[in-house]
């Protein structure tokens, strides 16, 4: 899997690439490419150089003009004149095939799109079998609709009926790559085949191991990647799991058993939510994401200091819709409230007030008169509000408890499990 791995290598220099569009004005391409960079350099990249154009949509062929695409190159061409070699170039968006092969031609570097970052992300981040095999099934997904680009060496070979001979050359070039095309499709499908049949294995046991939890509440954190949750499951539960200012720190779910006041519940800290979030990604992270499915109670948690907070709080809750996790009773938690920052509007700015100019009290009382009892504000980091959030916790849980065991004296178990 050689092509999604640039992390093995001594630091990368790359060139970022986004569109400013009828639906993504400048400042929301900015954010992207914030985050774009921000995984280039959790996959081990040095970001250089940024650009952008106003397009109504991709192009097709190029995904930006061919007049942005010669202002890269000739970026690329001058950094070489100088002995500063740029590695790669990544696209915000997915490419197709097309578009890689046609943008390679041009560039002559190693292109990526946010998918395939991701992909390689994740393919860094997994350190259990279910997960390795959940993200190589990913990458064989994505992979296989690009085989094509990997043979177009093929095209230059000679040889076959009429190769010489008008129209007839062509139908004789396409059988060398043709075959070999062919014959990788048949290696990765059967691949694929097999690693579909391995998660399956691994969602029956997850299964088995959710039905021997006994009758205990079910808690899971979710939320947008690198907004705390690892850090969060560490005070609640006690525990080390691993927590990392970086994107994607954890892949696999970690559940443990949280005792407040004498009332046990399971609590799961699960992979973090993106923008674009690859499809076949998720699809392949079914037996994880189970965990989300059949909770009980869902902490959400939010990077209250992050800008465009108020968007990934919509992408977290529509991939809660896609995966079937939709419509769970949920607590919102807003965390970093110590990293917080606003700008104080001058006293004669007279422009209308905007979320930016908001202190954080104002902010506060905005959201808790919207989710009422359902939302609190902490920072695990400093360790403000936790005994809020327990008390909170607590009364969800124990809410939850009685609805669903009425008859349970609370059957205290012991259990650490690690997925």
């Amino acid at each position: 899997m050689k092509e999604f791995i640039i992390s093995e290598a001594k630091v990368e220099t790359a060139v970022l690439v986004g569109l400013i569009t009828q639906m993504q004005d400048e400042r929301k391409t900015n954010e992207y490419l914030d985050e774009l960079a921000f995984l280039a350099e959790t996959a081990g990249a040095e970001v250089v150089k940024r650009f952008t154009q106003k397009l109504p949509t991709a192009n097709s062929v190029t995904y930006v003009g061919k007049g942005k695409l010669e202002e890269i190159r000739q970026y690329i061409r001058t950094e070489e004149e100088e002995e500063r070699e740029v590695g790669m170039v990544i696209f915000d968006d997915e490419l197709s095939a097309k578009q890689i092969r046609n943008i390679e031609a041009e560039l002559k570097v190693k292109i990526l799109d946010r998918t395939s970052l991701i992909l390689d992300i994740f393919a860094m981040r997994a350190q259990t079998a279910n997960a390795k095999t959940q993200v190589e099934l990913a990458q064989y997904k994505y992979m296989l609709p690009r085989l094509q680009r990997l043979w177009t060496h093929l095209e230059r070979q000679g040889g076959g009926s009429g190769s010489g001979s008008g129209k007839g050359g062509s139908v004789g070039l396409r059988g060398p790559g043709e075959t070999q095309l062919e014959m990788d499709r048949r290696i990765i499908l059967n691949r694929m085949s097999l690693l579909k049949e391995r998660l399956a294995e691994i969602d029956k046991q997850k299964a088995t191991q959710r039905k021997n939890r006994g009758r205990m509440i079910r808690v899971a954190l979710v939320g947008y990647t690198n907004v705390g949750k690892s850090t969060i499951m560490n005070l609640l539960a006690k525990s080390e799991v691993f927590a990392e200012n970086k994107l994607f720190a954890t892949l696999d779910t970690t559940v443990r058993k949280v005792i407040i006041d004498n009332l046990p519940f399971l609590l799961s800290d699960t992979v973090g939510f993106i923008r674009k979030l690859p499809t076949d990604l998720v699809d392949s992270f079914k037996s994880t994401l189970d965990e989300v499915r059949e909770a009980d109670l869902l902490v959400h948690v939010v990077d209250i200091s992050h800008p465009g907070f108020e968007e990934q709080i919509e992408v977290v809750n529509k991939t809660l819709a896609d995966i079937g996790g939709g419509g769970k009773p949920m607590i919102l938690i807003f965390n970093k409230i110590d990293a917080y920052t606003y700008v104080e509007k001058a006293p004669d700015d007279l422009t209308p007030r905007t979320k930016e100019n908001l202190t954080l009290e104002e902010l506060m009382k905005t959201w808790m008169a919207k989710m009422e009892d359902n939302c609190l504000f902490i920072s695990a980091r400093e360790r403000i509000n936790i005994d809020e959030l327990k008390d909170v916790v607590y009364q969800r849980v124990k809410e939850l408890h009685v609805q669903k065991y009425p008859y349970n004296d609370f059957l205290y178990q012991t259990y650490e499990e690690e997925e």
